[in-house]
Parts: C-alpha cells; structure tokens; sequence
C-alpha cells in the first residue's frame, strides 16, 4: 500500500468505507487541486428596504446599510418587483470596482472572488420596470477579520486537465458540514457544463464529501467550469470555509472497464465498442473484491502497497506497478506477474483486480482518472462514499442527497 497522507485530515468520512482487506493502501488519497480565487460566499444578511424616487419599481437590498462584521463571502442580495435589476456596482474603499455576475434566479449578485477583510464597501443597484423608469438602491458595509476557525476544503479537479466521461466533481470538506448548513454551502457551489447538462450535488451522510454528476455519463468533450465559492463563508459551529477553489477541465473519450467474477475477464470498450478482454484474478473468499460501479481515482505508474500498519504480521509490503485506485479501502486495477497463472480462472487477490503486466501497461496508458469501472458478481457490495460512488445508485436515488 502507497502511505501517503490525506491532505485534509484522514477523512472521518471513513464510517462510510468498507472494511474490505483490500491490496492498497486503505490512507492514501489523490491530490487536491490548488486553490483558485473564485466566487465567494453570502452569510444571509438581515433584509434592508431601501426607498427610492420615480416609478412603480420597488427594491431592496442587503447587506443593511453600514452593517459590520460582514463575511467576506457576502453576496448583494436582491428583491424588486415591478421591473429587473439592470446594474449592480460594488466598489472597494478605494472606489475600485468589484468584479461579480448576478445569480441565475436574479437573487443576488455574486462577487466573482472574496472580499478583503475589514474593508468597507458600497454598493448601487438599479433596478428598470417595463416603462423604461429606474430605481436605486444604495448601502455599505464593513467586513469582518480573519475567522479564528475554519472548515478545511478540497476539490479533485485540476484546471485544465482531461476526465474520463464518469467524473464526478468532488469537494471535500473538512470537518464535514452538518445537515442544517448544508443548503447554505451548496448554493455556494457552481457547476457550468458545455454542452449543457442538467446535474445536481448530493452529500454523503457524514457532509465531508458532495459529488456532482448528470444523469448519464458526461458527453464526450463537454467542458466543466466549476467554482466552489466557499471562501470565508459560514459553514456552522462558528467556522468559515478556507478558500475559494475552482478548475476548467474537460471530458475525453467514453472508454469503460467491466469486470465479470463469473467469466474472470475484463471487457474493455471505446466508444461502446469493445476492444480488448482481459482475463482478471479477484479477491479471494477471504478478501473478497467490491461489487459495483466505480470511477479511477488515482494513477500510479510505480507504487507500493503496505499493510504491515494494519494488518501487523499478516501485512505485506510489495511494489506495484500500473496501479488505479478504484476505492479508499485499497481495491486497484494492478500489474500482479505473481498471478498470471490465475488470471481468468480463479481469485487469488486481497480484494484487487489482477491482470498481467502487459495488460496492466495496456489499461494505464489507455485510461483516465474519471473512467467508469464496473465490477459485479464478487458478493460482495461496495458501500458509498468507499470511493467516487455517484453512479452506484439510481439517479433518483443520487437526488435524494441534495440539501436543496
């Protein structure tokens, strides 16, 4: 087992991985991507109507005027009826203007990346009814210091990488968010897709993981922009999100691996066609392999797999190469040249999926982090969040996990 460190504390998401005695490394994880300087974050401010001369129009806006101690996440939040809002300006105290766009529902208008802390800021809005007639609104606000606590946060995108048509987006948060804060930092959490998709998050149980996915596999070459604007928010137990984070990726071509116990092969598709089958050796009765449906995570030409710190004298250390972690508890697609002889005829594995050193080659150098894994009839069924799990249950299902 590789012995690398999780990056944000060693995911108390755990109760969600299964106790599979896997070949891998149950602790190792993939690297986040580095923090960007996205949108960010509204701490739902007290509603202040503010009246303005000429025209049917009525608006509001928030934060209320010279409110202090404001997150610097704060979005300019928007009520008017009887026209639309047509401008937004946030200036700096220096009368710099403030990059942001408006949310899609017109609720507010979303500073494009945090606010400088314990600055002061004014905001004008206009607001334009049917008639052609304006509307003002004006109020300033001062923001808060530095949080004494924070919610660590993780996203497993890199800008400007390549995914296979099964990537999830994930963030990762750390400690998890309670159920009640939940809704607050979703909204806070922006997915754009091209071509467009329709797509939602759903939360594991413990809130220290959110995936988001569409229905269906992405279509080859959509683009993903994705910006978890989670900086300085609020996201309970008085702490704040660490930072900003955010990637434009892509999605290449559909290339799937599917793993048959009975028939001890991998079939290998391109495109829907196959292309290769590759006889396989799974976990053996005692250290079964998970069945179900799985994503690669993590691509490791040379690596090596250490048990010996928890599994003491039954442990092992070995070197691995062309490794493709499918789950947290250890399950990889891996060269074993050890069980060659078994491959296609009978399970020898700690729970990995063997094949030849060949075949091995051939799969790594073909595959993507965010190809689908499939691996059925092992007995023994993967549990959720043991991985990128998004597209081990129903769509519907996957729905039910959204905290709006």
């Amino acid at each position: 087992m590789v012995h690398l460190r999780r990056s944000l504390a060693a995911i108390t998401a755990i109760g969600l991985i299964a106790t599979l005695a896997a070949c891998g490394d149950e602790d190792a994880k993939p690297a986040f991507a580095e923090p960007a300087t996205t949108a960010s974050a509204s701490a739902a401010p007290v509603t202040e109507n503010t009246t303005a001369a000429g025209g049917p129009v009525t608006l509001s806006i928030t934060p209320a005027a010279d409110k202090k101690n404001v997150p610097v996440s704060t979005e300019i939040g928007l009520e008017v009826s009887g026209g639309e809002v047509t401008s937004v300006t946030l200036t700096d105290a220096k009368g710099k203007a403030v990059a942001g766009k408006l949310r899609e529902d017109g609720s507010a208008w979303v500073p494009a990346k945090p606010l400088k802390a314990k600055q002061r800021y004014a905001a004008k809005v206009v607001a334009t009814g049917s008639d052609g007639q304006t509307t003002t609104a004006d109020t300033t606000f001062t923001t808060m210091g530095a949080p004494a606590r924070e919610t660590g946060t993780g996203l497993y995108l890199f800008d400007g990488n390549t995914y296979g048509v099964a990537m999830p987006v994930v963030v990762e948060f750390n400690p998890g968010i309670k159920k009640a804060d939940r809704a607050a930092v979703q909204k806070r959490m922006f997915v754009e897709t091209s071509p467009a998709q329709p797509g939602t998050w759903s939360w594991t149980s413990t809130g220290t993981q959110a995936y988001y996915r569409a229905p269906d596999y992405w279509q080859t070459g959509t683009e993903l922009t994705v910006r978890i604007a989670v900086g300085g928010l609020p996201t309970g137990g008085g702490r704040y999100g660490d930072q900003d984070r955010s990637a434009k990726v892509k999605i290449g071509r559909k290339f799937e691996m599917k793993v048959d116990n009975a028939s001890k092969k991998m079939t290998v598709l391109r495109d829907g066609q196959v292309v290769k089958t590759i006889p396989v050796s799974l976990g053996k009765k005692s250290t079964p392999s998970s069945s179900g449906h799985m994503v690669v995570m993590e691509k490791k030409a040379a690596t090596v797999f250490d048990t010996t710190d928890t599994d003491g004298a039954d442990g092992y250390r070995t070197n691995i190469q062309y490794a493709q972690r499918l789950t947290w508890s250890g399950q990889y697609i891996h060269s074993a040249p050890w069980s060659t002889g078994a491959q296609g005829r009978t399970n020898v594995s700690h729970g990995c999926v063997n094949v030849s050193p060949s075949n091995a080659r051939w799969l790594f150098d073909k595959s993507l982090i965010g190809d689908p894994v499939t691996v059925k009839g092992t007995g023994d069924e993967l549990e959720y969040g043991n991985g990128w799990t998004p597209w081990d249950v129903s769509w519907e299902k996957f729905k039910e996990g959204s905290a709006l």
